[in-house]
């Protein structure tokens, strides 16, 4: 029972490319790209809204804000990494299928 939520989220990209094939793998690799686009996007507006709200904070306040951005900043860039590895390899096993 313990594991029912892990096979529920693995169930979807499992039944894309199982379907899709090669294109559901792209398909995948596309919402990964988004992913991360998106985490990172929300780094950057949570990071000016507190500049904004808060104002100009002390050092180690600023200090801490900033390792939260890189932190973020950084699993964005690992998941747009991974879908654009997604998306390279479903257009090569799309083209080299044939």
């Amino acid at each position: 029972m313990p594991l029912l939520p892990i096979f529920l989220l693995g169930m979807f990209p499992m039944l894309l490319i199982g379907l899709l094939g090669f294109f559901g793998l792209i398909i995948f690799g596309v919402l990964l790209v988004c992913v991360g686009l998106t985490l990172g996007l929300e780094a950057h507006g949570e990071f000016n809204e507190g500049i904004i709200v808060h104002g100009y904070a002390r050092g180690s306040e600023r200090a801490t804000q900033a390792s939260r951005l890189h932190a973020a900043i950084r699993s964005a860039a690992v998941l747009k990494a991974a879908g654009l590895a997604l998306i390279a390899t479903g257009v090569a096993g799309f083209f080299c299928s044939g």
